[in-house]
């Protein structure tokens, strides 16, 4: 973190005028903003921010200027840098129950989510998961996005058997899922997906919804892609702050944060709620691609695997057990709303 005076106003202070400082953030992006939605975010917020305040700003950094993508937890705890935009499911690996607050599979869509995130327990446990594993890092819900498609598959899908011996680009707790149904999974970044498509190192991946995923090219090489996003029905994002840059924060600086974070989170929904139709129809006219349903064999043994992967879960680790059964109250209060409301097909 460093500590400025605009040029604008350093006049003032040769002529003996008060200036406050203004503090500069340095902020590493999970996603480059050639992305639209996902890395456009982060540019939003940054701008957004930047144009409320004097007090505070942010200077972005795409992914791999300050450090790779997946160190970027690490990073800011340690302080190597200030902050990063990304998303908790890229930390499965070091936290069991990161991806509770990033995607869950048949879990909740985005108005219910955020239900649970923000008026609720959900912000709660998402920092005292930080908290409890000893990273200092402040998290600030900052984003969120539509369901995404489940999948580019070179070849059609039609049983459990058909997905056996694949090797699949997957994301979060989604991938405990394959990987019990016989899918050998592994997380890349954005920028490594296509290129190991190309080379056959993958035989199929998922990334996001389709306008970004229009972006990664991936149709050129997998013609099949699958719905509905059972692993993502909607993806939370965060803004990860070392927690020593955050406590020297005064009130304004950090509510500024918050208020730009909140912001971002409206347009994030909306835009992808808003052009990924476009995409779609892009991909079927224009692109050769196929669109699948999964049929209901499919989609019962994605939850009867994702079943398995709760329970075991839940088993071995006692914070994870907190959390999931709390999301389960949640949801289970929910229900009286949500299925009143509206009928669902």
């Amino acid at each position: 973190m460093t500590i400025k005076i605009r040029a604008a106003v350093a006049g003032l202070a040769l002529m003996g005028t008060a200036v406050s400082a203004q503090t500069t953030i340095e902020m590493t992006t999970a996603f480059g903003q050639n992305l639209p939605i996902l890395g456009t975010a982060a540019v939003d917020f940054t701008n957004r921010l930047n144009a409320i305040s004097n007090d505070v700003e942010i200077e972005r950094y795409d992914p791999g200027k300050l450090v790779p993508t997946l160190e970027a937890l690490d990073a800011v705890a340690n302080g190597s840098v200030d902050a990063a935009y990304a998303t908790t499911g890229y930390w499965q690996g070091k936290l069991n129950t990161a991806s509770l607050f990033a995607a869950v599979p048949f879990g909740p869509e985005a108005g219910e989510f955020l239900g649970w995130i923000l008026y609720d327990d959900g912000a709660k446990y998402w920092q005292q998961m930080y908290d409890d594993a000893g990273y200092n890092v402040h998290a600030i819900p900052c984003g969120v996005i539509a369901p995404e498609t489940s999948g580019w598959f070179k070849n059609e899908i039609n049983t459990v058997e058909d997905l056996k011996g694949l090797n699949m680009r997957f994301f979060g707790l989604g991938a405990k899922v394959m990987d019990k149904l016989g899918v050998s999974t592994s997380l890349l970044a954005a920028g490594d997906i296509f290129p190991a498509l190309e080379r056959g190192a993958i035989d199929a991946t998922e990334f996001s919804m389709p306008r970004i995923d229009a972006r990664l090219g991936f149709h050129k090489i997998a013609k099949f892609n699958y719905f509905p996003g059972w692993h993502q029905p909607s993806t939370l994002f965060e803004l990860l702050v070392n927690g020593d840059v955050w406590a020297d924060l005064d009130e304004t600086q950090q509510a500024q944060i918050e208020t730009a974070c909140l912001a971002t989170i409206t347009t994030n929904l909306a835009e992808g709620e808003a052009t990924n139709y476009a995409a779609m129809v892009d991909n079927v006219e224009n692109n050769g691609v196929t669109i699948k349903r999964w049929s209901p064999e499919m989609l019962d043994a994605f939850e009867g695997a994702w079943t398995e992967v709760v329970g075991e879960l839940s088993a071995d680790d006692p914070f994870f057990q907190e959390v999931w059964a709390d999301l389960q109250d949640y949801r289970e209060g929910y229900k009286t709303w949500s299925t009143i409301y509206l009928p669902r097909n």
